[in-house]
């Protein structure tokens, strides 16, 4: 799969997650840090190929990412004969009285809590292991941390309980104490945070046509693989995407009200670089791995309903660039008064923001990769 060494969670946790008698795992982890692989590993190495019913579980927030970490299940399972995966989410329709034969299951909690307690596919007194991933956003999701809990209650004392984040705000920590008994713990220091490797730079904009043709410039001036760009409301996605498929650029755009399906088949062309350019709400922030993406723009920042900076969904989003260690770059498009939230995540993440004046052709053709 082309890793040459462990990452460095891959490295602190694969010995805690693979050891005898299994430990419990709270690991704080970046999205492209390899943490998927890391898990993966410890599910299929408890794993009785032999035994035909769910025997590891993981729950993810989205549906996406629920695919992703099963499409690494798959790829590093292909070497255990005859253990399989099963998807747990919305629109998966299972005939009443099936009998559930696959070893691992990847879902949704509303999903997973419908198929353990309702239609009683699902032994969870039979799980070996235990994976939730992405806490941080379990926990802001409605209902999705009652629903993990009412999961993880159920399961054996001796099953393996590892929970991932990339953020550990107070309220996930509760969460982590709560559902898993007598934990390690791998935690990063606040500083490690940051994203040395994507360089990150401001455009000050007047207005939406502003940002349009500020991106546009840049756009011409670097030789990109493939860019996200990211919006705060629906509407804005939507104007930019009309606007640049007028001026013929090829794009998708990827946003809450599509049907599953068709969020699946836009990420999957993106994948395969059918469209160079991705436009998103925040659905996307989280867990998108495409491995050519080299640019993240912020059409809009990231902001909370108090209209502050949220912190954790800049992280998110522009780590959907440089994965695991590559260079990437990150472009904030700024209206004037929104400067000041600019410098708060600036000093936030102790990282430097530059300015780059949109008209300047040959300095936006210095910037390097």
């Amino acid at each position: 799969m082309g890793f040459n060494r462990p990452s460095k969670i891959q490295e602190m946790a694969l010995p805690m997650m693979l050891a005898h008698p299994p430990q419990n795992l709270i690991a704080q982890s970046q999205s492209g840090t390899g943490k998927t692989a890391a898990f993966v590993l410890a599910m299929l190495s408890r794993v009785n190929a032999l035994k035909l019913f769910p025997q590891c579980l993981c729950l993810a927030p989205t549906y996406e990412l629920a695919l992703q970490t099963g499409r690494v299940v798959e790829r590093m399972g292909k070497f255990c004969v005859d253990v399989q995966v099963m998807y747990a989410i919305r629109g998966n329709r299972i005939p009443r009285g099936t009998d559930v034969t696959k070893q691992i299951v990847i879902g949704t909690p509303g999903t997973v809590l419908d198929w353990c307690f309702k239609r009683k596919l699902i032994d969870l007194t039979k799980i070996r292991v235990f994976v939730l991933d992405e806490a941080d956003v379990m926990i802001d999701t409605q209902g999705f941390a009652d629903q993990s809990i009412r999961i993880q209650r159920a399961l054996p004392s001796e099953c393996q309980m590892l929970l991932f984040s990339a953020t550990f705000e107070d309220s996930v920590w509760q969460f982590a104490e709560r559902i898993i008994p007598d934990p390690n713990v791998i935690k990063l220091r606040k500083e490690e945070l940051t994203l040395n490797n994507i360089r990150q730079y401001y455009v000050l904009c007047g207005n939406r046509k502003d940002k349009y043709q500020a991106l546009c410039n840049i756009y011409g001036g670097i030789t990109i693989g493939q860019a996200i760009i990211f919006c705060q409301t629906r509407r804005n996605a939507k104007w930019l995407t009309v606007e640049m498929m007028q001026d013929g650029h090829q794009v998708s755009l990827l946003s809450g009200e599509l049907t599953v399906d068709q969020r699946a088949s836009i990420i999957q062309r993106f994948r395969d670089g059918k469209e160079k350019v991705l436009i998103t709400t925040n659905v996307c922030a989280r867990g998108i791995d495409v491995k050519q993406v080299t640019i993240v723009v912020n059409f809009d920042l990231p902001v909370n309903q108090a209209e502050e900076p949220d912190y954790e969904t800049y992280l998110h989003r522009i780590g959907r660039t440089g994965r695991f260690g590559k260079k990437g770059l990150a472009f904030n498009m700024i209206e004037v008064d929104k400067l000041p939230l600019l410098m708060k995540i600036q000093d936030h993440f102790n990282s430097s923001i530059k300015q780059l004046d949109p008209e300047d052709m040959d300095e936006i053709e210095k910037i390097e990769y």
